[in-house]
């Protein structure tokens, strides 16, 4: 019962932004077993992030970002936006662009974001249980709640580039690149601001994830627009 408590502020932030998308895509809704696999991925990705940590290691360039937050604020912004950022959407922009982009119900610029919040709800999920025992329960609750937002975000950035250009039957090298040194740099400073200063920062974190929040939220109308103007002039 106790485990099952603990759970819940991260499974109830995963159900929530999974009918999110789900309603967003309401026009052309994706096949829920594409969405279950991108959740699998997101998992999947967790796990290859944490390779590509360890694989600092033997270079000397794995760092503890709690002690550097403390002891190196320069030491943490250069491994903020050299090593978490680009991991981590790393990590998750893989199964996008080998898997998810062949996928038979990938038809309109929508679908990118959405197959990419999917791999990053599935990473935020797992990100949040290895942090069971380290937080609080009320850092667990504010964790589950922001760091699908966050990873979704970051997401979203590239996946609409590569999403854009794959649809247009051009080489994607250019937007996925672009999308994501985008995000990569993005994604550094966010968690350069969350963990040198998690309280006098927070402000300038907020309008980060604002901003790009309201890019999103705009695109994602417009996207949805355009594929019911389309379905009708059909």
């Amino acid at each position: 019962m106790q485990q099952t408590l603990l759970m819940l502020p991260i499974a109830l932030p995963v159900i929530f932004w999974a009918a999110y998308h789900h309603h967003k895509d309401r026009h052309l809704p994706e096949p829920p077993l594409n969405l279950a696999l991108c959740f699998l991925f997101g998992i999947g990705a967790a796990g290859i992030s944490k390779l590509l940590y360890l694989g600092l290691e033997p270079l000397g360039l794995r760092f503890d970002a709690l002690a550097l937050a403390a002891e190196n604020p320069m030491g943490l912004l250069a491994f903020a936006l050299l090593a978490i950022g680009p991991i981590e959407e790393l990590a998750k922009l893989l199964p996008f662009v080998l898997v998810v982009l062949r996928f038979k119900a990938f038809d309109e610029p929508l679908d990118g974001i959405v197959y990419a919040s999917f791999i990053g709800l599935g990473y935020a999920a797992t990100e949040n249980i290895h942090y069971l025992d380290y937080l609080t329960p009320l850092e667990t609750a504010a964790r589950g709640f922001a760091s699908p937002v966050v990873h979704i975000l970051f997401a979203s950035i590239w996946a609409y580039w590569i999403t854009i250009s794959w649809l247009r039957q051009v080489p994607i090298g250019v937007a996925l690149v672009s999308g994501f040194l985008v995000s990569a740099l993005l994604h550094g400073i966010y968690d350069f601001l969350v963990l040198q200063s998690p309280v006098s920062a927070l402000p300038l974190a907020a309008i980060l994830i604002i901003s790009i929040w309201i890019w999103r939220l705009i695109l994602m109308r417009r996207l949805h627009q355009d594929a019911v103007a389309k379905s009708r002039s059909r």
